[in-house]
């Protein structure tokens, strides 16, 4: 098992996660919990209708998405 850290954040801008082979889902903007682990980033959210939402992106997009301010970190 792969230690992990979670981390709050705010999606601020357009952040895609591919589903398998399927297209790209938006992940709403507004806050998230990242659980960060070697390889990945697992992004959970909340969305206006009261879902949850759920979404496993590799950690370079990830790393993308932050140095591009569409994901900003909580301090």
């Amino acid at each position: 098992m792969q230690p992990t850290h979670t981390i709050q954040a705010t999606v601020a801008d357009h952040v895609t996660y591919t589903p398998g082979d399927g297209a790209p889902i938006v992940i709403p903007k507004g806050p998230v919990e990242i659980e960060l682990a070697s390889e990945s980033a697992t992004i959970s959210w909340t969305a206006d209708n009261g879902a949850a939402g759920l979404a496993a992106i590799p950690l370079t997009q990830y790393k993308e998405y932050v140095r591009d301010k569409k994901i900003t970190v909580a301090a």
